[in-house]
């Protein structure tokens, strides 16, 4: 038996940090609304010479180094964004290049903010069923670059970001790490409620992101808390073993909401939207790094990821660091 072993992490961000009073100079808001109602104070916003594919080779480069490993060893790249360098060829690809890998698969996954966990299950199944024996698994955006900035009640929600896992197929060990289990879902009838009003094929444009945010908040609180019961019953964990939840940063209340529905406490509760802002699909991830890298995620532990997108999609996995 295979099991998926995180072996290093790592993440990138752009270099302008634009906090909510620098904000306030372009977008009629102010620094108290934006707080009281996310819980965010400050995000990056990436400049011109900053791009998805960019962002997501730096993240990448740490979590190789992390891992103590050379990129020469990856043979599956999964990338997962919503705001892709090129309509294609695939995101990955370029990153592939850029740290010179030269064999194995490289392709994009497309689920918005559950991008991520989307990613990590499709890299998860390829190195327990022998199709790869190292993977990385990246989520990266520049949602800057599809936001409204005359909508102020979605442009200060979001920020730029690239997060990376490096994955390696170990012979399962009682205990020890790896995956243990992942729930996936989809619900297409709520594409009205979060979407960006464009695409290639319909309008020839790129779009911009549009949300009705209260309705976004009800399902997301229902579906996250669920599919977390699912992935612990697979797994059979209770709750309370549970030493860190890991979620997309989206917006505090969303974060505080699905932690008392589940009965978790909210130190066990990994946040950094206050600082990262939602970075859609590079949110988890980026998020775990920041917890590994300040010591609060140690080896051992047991951690759950969990994120909901646009689509809807949305979707939970349990591991142990």
């Amino acid at each position: 038996m295979i099991r998926s072993v995180i072996l290093g992490s790592g993440s990138a961000l752009p270099r302008q940090a634009v906090s909510n009073a620098e904000l306030t100079a372009r977008v009629d808001t102010s620094d108290e609304w934006i707080v009281e109602r996310t819980g965010i104070r400050n995000r990056y916003i990436a400049a011109e010479d900053e791009t998805t594919v960019s962002l997501a080779t730096d993240a990448a480069h740490r979590a190789l180094e992390a891992a103590g490993i050379g990129a020469d060893t990856i043979d599956l790249i999964v990338l997962a964004t919503a705001t892709p360098d090129q309509t294609f060829p695939a995101s990955a690809t370029q990153v592939q290049h850029r740290l010179g890998v030269t064999r194995g698969a490289a392709f994009d996954v497309a689920a918005v903010c559950s991008g991520f966990l989307y990613a990590l299950a499709t890299a998860d199944s390829f190195l327990r069923t022998g199709m790869a024996t190292r993977a990385l698994v990246v989520g990266a955006e520049t949602f800057s670059r599809i936001l409204d900035w005359e909508d102020r009640t979605t442009c200060v929600l979001f920020g730029d970001g690239a997060g990376a896992l490096v994955l390696g197929a170990q012979d399962v060990v009682e205990d020890g790490p790896g995956i243990l289990a992942t729930r996936l879902h989809a619900d297409g009838a709520h594409n009205q409620l979060l979407y960006v009003d464009g695409g290639v094929s319909t309008t020839g444009t790129v779009g911009k992101l549009r949300m009705k945010g209260r309705e976004v908040f009800r399902h997301a609180v229902v579906n996250l808390a669920e599919v977390l019961g699912e992935v612990l019953d697979d797994a059979g964990v209770a709750v309370d073993e549970i030493d860190w939840v890991v979620p997309h940063q989206a917006n505090a209340r969303i974060l505080d909401a699905t932690a008392r529905k589940l009965g978790l406490p909210a130190d066990k509760v990994i946040v950094t939207v206050d600082r990262h802002a939602n970075t859609s699909a590079a949110s988890v991830p980026l998020a775990y790094d920041t917890a590994v890298r300040d010591g609060r995620i140690k080896p051992g532990d047991l951690v759950m990821l969990e994120a909901m997108g646009g689509g809807f999609t949305w979707g939970a996995s349990l591991l142990r660091a």
